[in-house]
């Protein structure tokens, strides 16, 4: 999950992940010039943006968020990187050790552009196309279950096995589904596993490799591990491995033999809440692992590996969704390291939650499909910008926005043929959906019925449960992919009011895939 990826974030995450380095540019030298405003609050104010916050990240218009989001949650946290302190949230002053950054006069007129340009309410977005209410050719499948209040974390598939593995924030136990969807406790770890990869070795022994978050919720406290559990005991619960400890937050790891030795590596997404890093698990000869640093950026959603520069060697790519948010390409030099090249931005206020890469125009490039909703940190209101997105690839990994679907608080989409005519359809789950007054947006089936043109379905399942993860695989092997969602039944909600009326006990569902004749 990225429940993260990431990995879930609003200006003042976005403001916090500046180095200090970066801090120190906003500095002045002895005997600058004061600044001096022109009386036009709207002109001053955004000049003034623009000199202090796009330093770390993509611009945010006040009309992003609220008035009293900006007041009380968004400014009062950006402050204290530009110099200023606060000591009951709306009132500032300057320090004398704050010697650099915004003066407080700056501070006030940047106030005042946010109040004058922030609307009260964000309005609701228009959706291009209504939801079809319907079950789009899927049924459903339960597996069996006691009555305790579920918090799954994590569902995976084993795309070599073909078993479902879920994680619970509860219990902290692996459990492994069998066909009849019977679960048996495979392991105990040390916290909720929140994303798992697979590996095989030579002789067909199965491992699964488990990113276990320490703190579910957006915390900095480097209580996470990534451990390694043997699959194929019949054992009721082994003994899992540790590979890597003292993570904050990991909520992913990737493997590939990034330095070409035939030992499995792995990249960690350590998301973290201000301090996190993506991290190579370089594997030794005695089968131990030494760490080292491809970024120290927080917020890490969402990796995928691939050799995106056709060179024979594995690169990776990673979606931010915290402070400068965006895509990252990290090429490897072949040395063991990697180089950064940035692909794609977006505004700091997205929450940028996961990514897919597919050739759905079919020109033989792969394009990004994006989701934005994160939406547990500062600002805890609905936007109209989150949702899912397409961006084709124009050559060399420029991307084009071509589609968007306005969806509150989406937090992951996968796409697959599900229909079997030939084009990529995309299911998407949105944890942070409108529950009140919408919560049929909590799963939605995008079939494509033309040429980047698509029919949303939202199948009715959100009386089953609450959509904090999803995989999709072909579970009862008829050729069709079916589609798992994981059910996190009570706990993160950010509407005040919402009364869950889902069943908080299934752990999660399966959708079995019946498009095709």
């Amino acid at each position: 999950m990225k429940i993260y990826k990431a990995g879930l974030y609003t200006l003042a995450l976005s403001l916090a992940v500046c180095s200090i380095s970066g801090i120190m540019l906003f500095t002045g030298c002895k005997g600058k010039q004061a600044f001096q405003p022109t009386g036009d609050t709207i002109a001053d104010g955004k000049m003034l943006v623009q000199k202090y916050c796009t330093r770390c990240h993509q611009e945010v218009e006040p009309t992003m968020l609220t008035r009293d989001v900006w007041k009380f949650h968004a400014l009062p946290a950006m402050s204290r990187y530009i110099g200023l302190s606060t000591y009951d949230v709306i009132n500032y002053y300057k320090k004398p050790t704050d010697t650099g950054g915004a003066s407080l006069l700056e501070w006030q007129i940047m106030q005042a552009y946010f109040q004058k340009q922030a609307p009260a309410d964000l309005p609701a977005a228009t959706k291009p196309v209504p939801l079809a209410i319907d079950w789009a050719g899927f049924t459903l499948k339960t597996p069996q279950h006691d009555k305790q209040v579920d918090r799954t974390t994590m569902v995976a598939v084993n795309p070599a096995t073909k078993k479902l593995y879920t994680g619970d924030v509860v219990t902290n136990k692996l459990t492994e589904w069998d066909a009849a969807l019977k679960p048996r406790v495979v392991a105990e770890l040390p916290s909720a596993p929140v994303a798992g990869t697979f590996v095989t070795d030579p002789w067909g022994k199965q491992d699964g490799v488990f990113s276990c978050i320490g703190q579910i919720l957006p915390v900095d406290f480097p209580n996470g591990k990534v451990m390694k559990v043997d699959l194929d005991g019949n054992a009721n619960s082994t003994q899992p491995v540790l590979i890597q400890e003292s993570l904050s937050r990991p909520v992913q790891t990737v493997q590939g033999d990034f330095n070409k030795d035939g030992l499995t590596d792995y990249v960690v997404l350590a998301q973290g809440h201000l301090v996190g890093g993506v991290y190579l698990l370089k594997q030794n000869a005695d089968h131990s692992y030494t760490q080292s640093g491809i970024s120290n950026k927080a917020g890490a959603a969402q990796a995928v590996v691939g050799d995106f520069n056709n060179d024979g060697w594995p690169d990776v790519m990673v979606l931010y969704g915290g402070g400068d948010e965006g895509l990252w390409m990290y090429l490897n030099d072949q040395k063991g390291g990697f180089t950064s090249k940035d692909l794609i931005h977006f505004p700091p206020v997205y929450g940028s939650t996961s990514f897919h890469l597919a050739d759905i125009n079919h020109d033989g490039k792969p394009d990004l499909i994006y989701t934005c909703g994160y939406n547990y940190k500062d600002s805890r209101i609905l936007k109209p910008y989150h949702g899912l997105y397409i961006f084709t690839n124009e050559g060399d990994w420029k991307f084009k926005q071509t589609y968007f679907y306005p969806i509150n608080g989406c937090t992951k989409a996968i796409a697959a043929d599900f229909d079997g005519d030939g084009d990529l359809d995309i299911a998407t789950v949105a944890f942070f959906a409108d529950m009140k007054g919408n919560p049929a947006e909590s799963f939605i089936y995008f079939e494509q019925d033309k040429p980047m043109g698509f029919k949303p379905h939202a199948i009715p399942v959100s009386k089953y449960g609450h959509w904090m993860c999803m995989d999709v695989a072909d579970m009862n092997n008829d050729g069709k992919p079916d589609i798992i969602l994981g059910n996190y039944g009570e706990g993160m909600l950010i509407q005040p009011g919402v009364n869950p009326s889902w069943d908080k006990n299934i752990p999660f569902i399966i959708l079995e895939n019946q498009t095709r004749k």
